[in-house]
């Protein structure tokens, strides 16, 4: 039997417990995360490697960033590890009677890992944990530019409630007109010669002269038909201001970050795969491999959909069945992005996929799915064909691949 090194991460340091073959525990103390103990818990186990001839078995439970410097030591120095999901460690270290301390945590998954088979965490590439990154970098980005819109929405509606219906409130336009002129009195304190050409020199992207023009007096009007409630030394007109300034900082970034995760995954085959189906573009591709990462982690489409989220759940108990819903005990990130990519390739013209047949297909039955349930059904069959797509390195065709395999 090999050697087992449970460690209960925490904050800054693990409890650690070592268990010999013969479950007989042969150390228990604390390991700091610090180069100095991490170099002497590799010393420890490089003898019991020594002795038994093989690596330990190391268990621990993903405890979010406190858990990355122990999993950072163990991928350095090569040793494989069963990095632990803590609702299934609860479940297998589950007693009528259990002291809920962080060495009594320890000893208990050394001990269950003697009688519950666990299989090593597969190690992914680096390249997957920076998708990883930089999607979720985005999503922050993106999530800071819902909430400043929101502020930057009602502020206006006191200051130029009219501008939100002349311009696209998303428009790089729109938010260098809120920058120059955030109250109508404002705009009417300068002619439209100059506010033609303060638009053309401060939008950031190509503005014509004409469309300038055009622009600069369908905001006079406007200007002079508004009565805003708020006066034009307000300091929320300011803050508007600034609120605009930080959205197109944001709407940049965005922008960049898309830029490195293509560069980064050109040529990928689950780059190549994702950007072969209709409806999907560079966004939705690289953020699909940052949150999906290495597909061959999973056996079948089955574990993937669990991953994300979307297996069924059932619960019968005697009289009592409540009615079949998905799981939810998976990746929310990645259910939120394919939510919304069925959401995109339904609004899309001209991009027909088997994806959007399919939706339509549940909504044309004698009893039509919600639409809620035929986006979750459009899902599902994404997650298992492109599942057979990344497996065997196939490109999406409509024309030819799919019709055959069942949805």
């Amino acid at each position: 039997m090999k050697h087992v090194v449970a460690l209960d991460v925490s904050k800054g340091k693990s409890t650690i417990a070592i268990y010999d073959g013969y479950r007989q525990c042969e150390f228990e103390g604390e390991l700091h995360h610090t180069r100095a103990e991490f170099e002497r818990l590799h010393k420890r186990m490089a003898e019991i490697t020594k002795v038994d001839g093989r690596a330990p078995d190391i268990v621990f439970e993903a405890t979010g960033v406190y858990s990355k410097p122990v999993e950072a030591f163990l991928k350095d120095s090569g040793y494989a590890y069963c990095r632990m999901n803590p609702l299934e460690a609860n479940l297998q270290m589950a007693k009528m009677r259990r002291h809920k301390t962080d060495l009594s945590d320890a000893h208990e998954l050394a001990k269950t890992h003697f009688q519950v088979e666990r299989k090593n965490t597969y190690i992914q590439d680096d390249y997957y944990e920076q998708m990883r990154a930089m999607t979720r970098y985005y999503d922050e980005v993106d999530e800071e530019m819902i909430l400043l819109k929101s502020r930057m929405h009602s502020i206006l509606h006191l200051s130029f409630p009219e501008l939100e219906k002349l311009i696209t409130p998303s428009s790089a336009l729109f938010l260098n007109i809120v920058q120059l002129y955030p109250h109508p009195a404002l705009l009417l304190d300068h002619s439209k010669t100059v506010i033609k050409n303060r638009l053309k020199a401060n939008t950031r992207k190509n503005l014509s002269l004409t469309r300038a023009e055009a622009k600069a007096s369908v905001l006079l009007e406007a200007a002079r038909n508004s009565y805003p409630a708020t006066k034009p030394n307000d300091i929320r007109c300011d803050q508007v201001r600034d609120y605009a300034s930080r959205i197109a900082d944001l709407m940049e970034k965005k922008d960049t970050l898309v830029k490195q995760m293509t560069e980064l995954s050109e040529g990928r085959k689950e780059y190549l795969v994702y950007r072969s189906i209709p409806g999907i573009g560079d966004s939705t591709a690289c953020r699909l491999i940052g949150e999906i990462g290495d597909v061959r982690r999973f056996k079948n489409a089955k574990q993937l959909n669990a991953y994300a989220g979307i297996d069924i759940m059932r619960y019968q108990s005697g009289n009592t069945q409540y009615r079949d819903r998905i799981n939810k005990r998976g990746n929310k990130h990645l259910r939120k992005i394919l939510y919304f990519m069925i959401c995109a390739m339904l609004m899309a013209k001209g991009k027909t996929n088997h994806f959007v047949d399919h939706y339509y297909k549940l909504k044309k039955q004698p009893q039509r799915k919600p639409h809620k349930v035929a986006i979750i059904a459009c899902i599902n069959k994404f997650l298992k064909v492109t599942f057979q797509l990344l497996t065997h390195g196939i490109l999406y065709d409509y024309e030819s691949a799919l019709p055959a395999q069942k949805s």
